[in-house]
């Protein structure tokens, strides 16, 4: 892809890694220079996924095993990785679950299923992370969702659940600036494997609807991005130093889907 080694002795850990924007960033970041513990549930898909972006340097990945909906598993994978690192400078935290289920129909069981990985997932890394870089700073990067800021027909549970994210970023931002910590929000609009999921939910007609939706939404292109080439640089840039006076933000990377305000 290209990338400089711009990150040269950056120590990142990146959640969500075994597919999607998380492979992605394992990969770019690695390219880049990085070190990074990239971090899943999916233990097969998440070692390959590891052992392929090391080959790309002049960074490294090691693939280990976090629930983030678990405190326990997230403090053990993050004071591990840390300790075998020899110190954090950023977390890219991309874990991340969605469902589909009209409003009216949510179970208690949903609801607290998707705030266990996409809200309490966010606090708890957040919080595992945040000793390891208090005493010099560093960059904390959160995975929300236009859904989050604008409502999403089919998902308010997980719109809500990344609102959630949006808000706890902000206020981390406030709090923890003190220390050097940065803290932003992404809201992404790439094609992932999430959304191939979605997709197939879709009868034909319903995927021509939507497709022809997206087309008038998106103005660039009309139609979700690719995490390589559209997301990647910029995380990236915002685990290096250009980004070190940006905090508090919501970044969408969806080709204009959510114009933030």
């Amino acid at each position: 892809m290209g990338d400089s080694p711009g990150l040269v002795g950056k120590r990142v850990i990146v959640t969500g890694s075994s597919r999607g924007i998380g492979a992605s960033a394992v990969a770019a970041l690695v390219r880049a220079g990085a070190r990074v513990a990239a971090f899943d549930v999916a233990v097969e898909a998440g070692q390959a996924m590891a052992a392929k972006a090391s080959e790309s340097g002049p960074g490294a990945a090691k693939f280990r095993i976090c629930d983030v909906a678990s405190r326990s598993s997230v403090t053990a994978a993050v004071d591990a990785a840390v300790a075998e690192m020899g110190g954090l400078d950023a977390l890219v935290n991309v874990a991340g679950i969605q469902q589909y289920t009209p409003a009216e129909q949510i179970t208690d069981d949903d609801w607290d299923r998707l705030f266990a990985v996409n809200a309490r997932g966010t606090m708890t890394t957040n919080q595992a992370a945040f000793p390891h870089l208090k005493e010099k700073g560093g960059r904390i990067i959160n995975f929300a969702s236009a859904a989050g800021a604008a409502g999403l027909r089919g998902c308010a549970h997980y719109a809500a659940s990344k609102g959630a994210v949006l808000a706890w970023t902000r206020t981390i931002a406030q709090e923890w600036g003190q220390y050097g910590i940065t803290a932003n929000a992404i809201a992404p609009g790439m094609w992932t494997p999430m959304y191939d999921a979605t997709r197939e939910r879709l009868s034909p007609r319903e995927r021509a609807f939507h497709d022809k939706r997206m087309a008038a939404m998106i103005p660039l292109g009309g139609r979700l991005g690719d995490p390589d080439t559209d997301m990647a640089p910029v995380l990236v840039f915002l685990v290096g130093e250009g980004a070190r006076f940006m905090t508090g933000q919501t970044l969408a990377v969806d080709g204009g889907l959510l114009m933030v305000r």
